[in-house]
């Protein structure tokens, strides 16, 4: 009988799959507290409308996992079909933006408050459409029973972040064009399971994996925001 063959990964991606979430929570420490980044750096813009994401992070079969969505098609929304995190608008009803993430992630894929473990913050991040979002990282027992709200997620999903971790797995492109007045420097992965991660939501996992210490950045792709 023919043996299955376990892809190889290379020894230094694995050193992700070692962490805890009290390692996890140290290392986030003092991630939110760093300059924001921004999209368009240098361009005058009113106030951003604060809003929050939530990564969700759960192991299974010894790797570490981070799950996304892919939003449903809308023909006017700037979004529409676009593969990134739970979340959205900070609201009055809002404690923080953690109480925000997580209430989006109730909402969108049917993820109970009570079923997160908060462990941290990343760095804000203020993106070409003028929100401020707040990523926030939670631990998730697996499996968990989601459910996609169908007017506004797609699919639900996850991608290994040994796999992400890999530097070949991601490039960086100018966007949408050269000398584009909104032309800025993108992250685009490689397609895993058929989806394309790519954009704000490609550039908050790579801050992720800094954080975690799993990959060296180098050149910031989004510029600081003075």
């Amino acid at each position: 009988m023919a043996k299955s063959v376990v892809p190889m990964l290379d020894s230094r991606l694995l050193v992700v799959n070692r962490l805890d979430c009290d390692l996890i929570s140290e290392r986030l420490r003092d991630r939110s507290l760093l300059t924001a980044a921004d999209e368009l750096a240098g361009h005058v813009a009113p106030a951003p409308h604060p809003a929050a994401v939530l990564l969700p992070l759960f192991q299974l079969d010894g790797r570490w996992r981070l799950l996304l969505i892919r939003r449903t098609e809308h023909p006017k929304d700037l979004h529409s079909g676009q593969v990134g995190f739970p979340g959205g608008r900070v609201e009055p009803i809002d404690a923080n933006a953690d109480a925000a993430a997580l209430r989006e992630a109730q909402e969108e894929i049917a993820l109970p408050a009570d079923q997160v473990q908060i462990l941290g913050r990343l760095r804000k991040l203020r993106t070409v459409s003028n929100f401020l979002v707040q990523p926030v990282v939670g631990f998730i027992p697996w499996p968990q029973r989601l459910r996609a709200e169908p007017g506004e997620v797609a699919r639900i999903f996850s991608i290994p972040l040994d796999w992400l971790a890999a530097p070949s797995r991601f490039r960086v492109e100018i966007w949408p064009r050269p000398n584009h007045p909104q032309g800025r420097r993108l992250v685009f992965f490689d397609e895993h399971d058929g989806e394309l991660l790519w954009g704000v939501s490609a550039r908050i996992t790579l801050d992720l994996l800094d954080a975690l210490g799993c990959l060296p950045i180098g050149e910031d792709p989004i510029p600081i925001h003075d």
